[in-house]
């Protein structure tokens, strides 16, 4: 009997090596290629800087760091792996969308079509995708180390509120400048009769695409929940405020609480995206008197 509780322990104690091994390994591998991406769109930011500096115009900044950005990219299709082997608790079709429609701009429309790479619209969204990216891989980098910023934090649950309409009206922008040059070029299309009796149009498919980013209930808030954002947000400003701890402070968070509840219960309708909005500003209001 006492040989089989002896057993048992020790084969507890294996599983909970192999686990902390696991555990320690997935940590080094997410925190260096967090790293590395922080480290290359830093190196887009730079460069991106250092051009306009010399330069003085946008013109031809997007063909200087074309190789670059769309190296990076790309490489954040590992993401998606992270998501699918469960090293990362996301979902993969998220994920999945939120990547390749970044790299569907650079590869399939930013890059494929020149006459449109001078455009503001395209170094918008660059700008864009740069402060986002930069602040993203930053914010799990040093998560990952258990020595997150304020800074860091701060910029993690409040820059998307601009960043994210801004990236979106660029691409937006973008796809609608290339319009033109596709349907005169038929780039990418396929045009009956044909061996493989089937056609496809690039010009419509782009459209198809815009029409995507109208809102629905089906669309996922591709940001941080709204709930956690307005914790962090109290909890940050809590902290440089005297009222930290005091009846005050807890009665306003206790208010806020049930309000968000109320404003998610009768706002099912709406797109995830515009009830993120709407709670944002709902908390920004409320956290001011905190």
């Amino acid at each position: 009997m006492a040989s089989s509780e002896e057993d048992g322990t020790v084969e507890e104690k294996e599983n909970n090596n192999k686990k902390r091994t696991k555990s320690a390994l997935t940590t080094a591998w997410l925190t260096f290629y967090n790293i590395a991406m922080t480290a290359g769109w830093l190196v887009l930011a730079m460069a991106m800087l250092r051009f306009y500096i010399k330069k003085g115009t946008h013109k031809g900044l997007y063909r200087s760091i074309a190789r670059t950005l769309k190296f990076f990219q790309t490489f954040a299709l590992v993401e998606v792996g992270h998501c699918a082997i469960g090293i990362v608790r996301t979902s993969v079709i998220v994920t999945g969308v939120q990547v390749c429609s970044r790299i569907f701009m650079v590869w399939l429309v930013a890059s494929s079509i020149r006459q449109i790479q001078n455009e503001e619209s395209v170094i918008l969204f660059l700008v864009v995708w740069t402060v986002t990216e930069i602040t993203r891989y930053s914010y799990y980098t040093f998560k990952l180390l258990n020595h997150l910023p304020y800074f860091v934090k701060w910029a993690r649950y409040n820059f998307f509120i601009v960043l994210y309409p801004l990236g979106v009206i660029g691409e937006l922008l973008s796809i609608y400048a290339a319009l033109p040059f596709v349907r005169r070029s038929g780039m990418y299309s396929m045009r009956l009769p044909n061996k493989y009796n089937v056609s496809f149009d690039y010009y419509y498919c782009l459209i198809i695409v815009m029409l995507s980013y109208i809102p629905r209930k089906e669309t996922v808030c591709l940001e941080p929940t709204v709930l956690e954002l307005l914790q962090t947000n109290f909890s940050c400003k809590t902290h440089l405020t005297h009222f930290k701890g005091s009846k005050l402070a807890v009665r306003i968070r206790s208010i806020n609480t049930k309000v968000i509840g109320t404003i998610s219960s009768i706002s099912e309708n709406y797109a995830p995206s515009m009830k993120c909005y709407v709670l944002y500003f709902f908390g920004r209001v409320c956290d001011s008197f905190v």
